[in-house]
């Protein structure tokens, strides 16, 4: 079993690069306001009926995140998301707040769908 948190550093080489797909697991109010640079909205109570169709590829990295350490819904939405079979799932325990206090960008609405 691969390492369960990522590490703001990490998480931000991982988005420039592309390899990864970033989850936040708070409710749409809360991700039309901000996320994190190129993320995707799952609540963590509608995991299973959204993972299916936003994340088909079972092996790929993904990372979870809420809104900072006392938020538990990254950490529901992860375990929820390997016991779906999702192999490569890893949360972003400080979240949201960390990486705004940390100066890095957030993105506001909803993205364009394909």
């Amino acid at each position: 079993m691969t390492n369960t948190t990522i590490t703001r550093d990490e998480l931000q080489a991982a988005i420039q690069a592309g390899d990864v797909i970033v989850v936040e697991t708070l409710g749409p109010q809360y991700y039309d306001d901000a996320h994190l640079p190129g993320a995707i909205n799952i609540p963590h109570t509608e995991v299973a009926r959204l993972a299916p169709q936003l994340l088909p590829d079972k092996a790929a990295a993904i990372v979870t995140y809420c809104s900072n350490t006392a938020c538990r819904n990254s950490e529901i939405a992860a375990a929820h998301l390997r016991s779906l079979g999702y192999g490569d799932v890893r949360k972003y325990a400080e979240g949201k707040e960390d990486w705004r206090e940390a100066g890095l960008p957030l993105e506001t609405g909803t993205p364009a769908t394909a």
